[in-house]
């Protein structure tokens, strides 16, 4: 069966060019122009991916995004915004909600296909298991699942994966550009600024006091490091 993907735009023509284009693809839309019924449906029927239109009437694609983030069956399912609003501040706070890519108006099909994609690659499992563990953080990999201090822990997947990769390499300080390659590709749309949002989501989950980590480390000028305790 083809991976549904729900998107939220109340613009007719703008739903119907974006709808041919992802069946054309091979995937299935379902179109709301309204949140009303987008996250009773999603309960019923989880989609693949959610394409959020930020301004639309009768809510915020903000709110859905937040809301969708907190919802205990739904947490996961990736989101990308589809938006008009093109600054880097709504940028950076659609990245802070928990968007997994945020794409601003006019946009051209192929690239916006191509995105959605990359985004559901990052939900991709590894074909063999592989687990790290430390101290009360467990990162399993094979099950895209974090736990952190007994509780399983939220993420995005593509938060999982920076994170996931970090701690596969500790002791390296990697720079921004370098974990943009690694854990974006060639997702165009982040910059800089987007991976120190991503890393600061991630020590909120991981760290005790995320303002002064522990594992998550930033070596000033050069990029980030993530420190494993060392054994007893």
């Amino acid at each position: 069966m083809s991976q549904i993907i729900y998107v939220l735009e109340d613009d007719t023509d703008i739903a119907r060019l974006v709808q041919h284009h992802l069946e054309a693809a091979g995937f299935a839309a379902r179109l709301y122009s309204t949140p009303t019924r987008l996250i009773p449906d999603a309960e019923r029927q989880p989609p693949a991916l959610f394409l959020l239109d930020i301004m639309v009437p009768g809510g915020d694609g903000l709110d859905v995004c937040r809301r969708l983030r907190s919802h205990p069956g739904l947490s996961s399912v990736p989101i990308i915004f589809l938006t008009a609003r093109a600054g880097e501040n709504d940028r950076v706070l659609g990245l802070e909600m928990g968007a997994d890519d945020y794409i601003t108006k006019p946009f051209a099909t192929r690239e916006l296909v191509a995105r959605v994609k990359a985004v559901l690659r990052r939900f991709e499992r590894p074909t063999t298991p592989s687990v790290i563990r430390f101290e009360d953080v467990v990162i399993d990999a094979n099950a895209m699942q974090l736990t952190v201090r007994g509780q399983v822990t939220t993420t995005t997947a593509t938060e999982f994966r920076l994170l996931d990769y970090l701690a596969r390499h500790p002791g390296r300080v990697f720079s921004r550009d370098h974990l943009l390659d690694a854990v974006w590709g060639d997702a165009r749309f982040v910059t800089p600024r987007s991976v120190d949002v991503y890393v600061r989501r991630i020590r909120e989950k991981i760290e005790l006091d995320p303002e002064n980590p522990h594992y998550l480390m930033t070596r000033r000028g050069a990029g980030y490091r993530f420190e494993l305790p060392k054994s007893e």
